[in-house]
């Protein structure tokens, strides 16, 4: 029986194609794997490789043709054999022109295509094929003003770059001929084959918590830039005083200038209840913290009353016992507020989702170092960002930035956060 040759789909993105050239003709032998046309996209023209062994018995669509993917364009069978379009290529020739029922056995001779306007469509303009058309673009072309030597004057990617001037072979050093390269070789090692990994308890709550975050809160985000100078040079001095075991983090003091900014700010230490905001009493701040199989929040309670040192003191061992796979439950429940920090793997910033009951989440990168302009003169400069993603239905674009600029007064002014 005669199989169908579709258009295949070459990319995620790809709707359609456009048949560059048939590499067989109409009664030639084709056999699987060999390549039976050339077919272009907008971003590359691809050889494609027949599925078939046979005989092109006929060709449903003319070089220089675009096809939306899916849509038959040869049909391949044995050589005497009589076909019929309608029964193998149904339903999806109904995208197709009407063609004859019965395809006469190979050996007729077929007839000539149509041929069309020199390099013009019936209203004038340039037949060409979309990547040679984002190439013009690119480049300032005027395809009217191109030759096409596709078929029938159709404008190809080839004709393009000659009429830009790129060049297509480059001679070799000195002005002699080209040297001539070895031929590639590719030789296939050891079969490779999928592994199939089980999805850790760990990661699959992860998954679940976070799909219903994204599909049941309208997120929104804010993104400001901290001044880190007085902080790094505050932290430089403070450490000086501790064992290293005991030193004071970047982290921390975000950590602490959070706690004491969402007393002001009570709708993002907060949750939804019903048709109510609960606004959280304590200030119970998260920190999300990578460990073996996923993530997990660690919390650090009454983060606003405690002194910074004892607050990085509780964190740091409750961080530790939860990479240790000793967590305690008050070390992961009843956070009302989190924090995300990636600036460690120089990450400059990002967005994060909101980890529910709660309805706020501040996302920190990296502390960089920046070149800054201020009245006229340009100098090194110490800048992280920080974005802040807030649920929709307790708060506003307006109240984030405001959070934001008050977090910016204890990060910028860190003395303070030492008392």
């Amino acid at each position: 029986m005669a199989d169908i040759v579709i258009m295949p789909k070459l990319g995620f993105d790809m709707a359609e194609g456009t048949l560059v050239r048939w590499v067989r003709r109409v009664g030639e032998s084709v056999t699987k794997g060999e390549v039976l046309a050339e077919i272009e996209t907008d971003k590359a023209t691809v050889e494609v490789e027949s599925g078939f062994t046979g005989v092109v018995r006929q060709q449903l669509v003319e070089a220089g043709t675009s096809v939306p993917i899916g849509s038959p364009i040869a049909v391949i069978g044995s050589a005497d054999e009589a076909i019929d379009l309608s029964k193998i290529a149904a339903p999806a020739l109904g995208a197709v022109p009407a063609v004859a029922a019965a395809v006469p056995a190979a050996g007729a001779t077929p007839q000539p295509a149509t041929a069309a306007s020199r390099g013009l469509s019936p209203s004038g303009r340039a037949v060409a094929s979309p990547l040679a058309r984002r190439l013009a673009a690119d480049s300032g072309l005027d395809l009217a003003k191109v030759h096409g030597t596709g078929a029938a004057g159709r404008i190809t990617r080839k004709d393009v770059e000659a009429a830009r001037g790129a060049p297509v072979a480059r001679p070799a050093a000195g002005g002699g001929p080209s040297a001539s390269l070895p031929p590639l070789a590719f030789t296939p090692g050891p079969a490779v084959v999928d592994v199939r990994v089980p999805r850790s308890r760990l990661r699959q709550a992860i998954g679940r918590r976070m799909t219903e975050a994204k599909q049941q809160l309208p997120h929104f985000y804010v993104t400001h830039e901290y001044r880190m100078e007085a902080l790094m040079a505050v932290r430089t001095q403070a450490n000086a005083y501790l064992a290293e075991a005991e030193g004071l983090s970047i982290n921390d003091f975000v950590v602490k200038s959070v706690a004491l900014c969402l007393r002001q700010f009570p709708n993002l230490n907060a949750s939804i209840e019903g048709e109510a905001v609960v606004q959280r009493g304590e200030v119970n701040v998260g920190v999300a913290v990578a460990v073996e199989g996923g993530l997990l929040t660690i919390v650090a309670r009454e983060a606003d009353r405690k002194p910074l040192r004892l607050l990085a003191g509780e964190t740091r061992e409750a961080v530790a016992r939860a990479r240790e796979g000793k967590v305690r439950p008050a070390d992961v429940e009843g956070s009302t507020f989190t924090v995300s920090n990636l600036g460690m793997f120089d990450v400059e910033d990002f967005i994060a989702i909101i980890n529910p009951p709660e309805t706020a989440i501040l996302a920190v990168g990296s502390v960089r170092e920046v070149a800054v302009a201020e009245a006229g003169v340009v100098r090194s400069g110490l800048r992280m960002k920080a974005t802040l993603s807030a649920d929709h239905r307790v708060t506003d674009g307006v109240e984030a930035a405001r959070f934001l600029q008050t977090l910016a007064r204890y990060i910028e002014n860190p003395a303070g956060l030492l008392l």
